[in-house]
């Protein structure tokens, strides 16, 4: 640097000795980081990053900066999900239904499963052999055991058999011993729906008799009196 033509050999000294004491005592500012680690949630905080730097220029100058850096992260994962198991049936003539399920939430998973026997399905395979082996009746009688097959055989005409009765017979019987009915709470039920049914009908059938019975003694008593009138004597 020049000044009134000369060189300034004390500023050049001056700034290399500043530069040499700048590399040797000024280091790096690191942020501190804090990480939290729990089951299904990860949480890093960073914070506390601050530098200050200074330069001094020539004629007394001086430049100042001064800066802070804070960063909170808040990272959550999905927690794992329960798989429920896998039931089949190994043979097409087996009635059984596998059903499983399972349930996951944050801290627990619980899964679980089972064979469960189908009713209807064993009903029909055991009726299709018995009929196979010429049994019919015992055939019908095991399909008579759903209740939607029974009350069908009854609306039909032809009732399922019972202690080895069929037709009139066996109706009989199961008119006498209606608590055997596979049906017996459906039928239980629209007995008496249809005995209220009966006695509204009988009701309205005693007011129309009533009211036929009171026009006819209306009708009397003024034809007893067109008779009165004619032949008062």
């Amino acid at each position: 640097m020049s000044i009134g033509g000369k060189v300034n050999y004390y500023f050049t000294g001056i700034l290399i000795i500043l530069l040499t004491l700048f590399v040797f005592f000024v280091r790096p500012a690191h942020p501190d980081t804090t990480q939290t680690n729990v089951s299904g949630s990860n949480t890093a905080i960073e914070g506390g990053y601050e530098s200050t730097s200074e330069t001094t220029y020539q004629s007394g100058s001086e430049s100042t900066t001064t800066t802070n850096n804070t960063t909170n992260s808040d990272i959550r994962s999905s927690p794992p999900s329960a798989a429920a198991p896998s039931y089949n049936a190994m043979t097409q003539d087996v009635c059984a239904v596998g059903i499983s399920a399972g349930v996951q939430t944050f801290g627990i998973g619980i899964s679980g499963g089972k064979h469960v026997i189908d009713k209807n399905c064993e009903r029909l395979k055991l009726a299709r052999i018995l009929n196979d082996f010429g049994m019919k009746v015992a055939a019908v009688a095991i399909l008579c055991q759903d209740e939607r097959v029974f009350e069908s055989m009854i609306q039909a005409g032809t009732p399922c058999p019972i202690d080895g009765r069929i037709g009139k017979e066996a109706l009989a019987l199961w008119q006498k011993y209606d608590h055997e009915r596979p049906d017996y709470k459906v039928y239980v039920k629209r007995m008496d729906e249809r005995k209220k049914s009966d006695a509204l009908e009988q009701i309205e059938i005693t007011k129309e008799f009533e009211r036929l019975e009171a026009e006819r003694v209306k009708e009397e008593a003024i034809q007893m009196k067109k008779m009165e009138w004619v032949d008062p004597k």
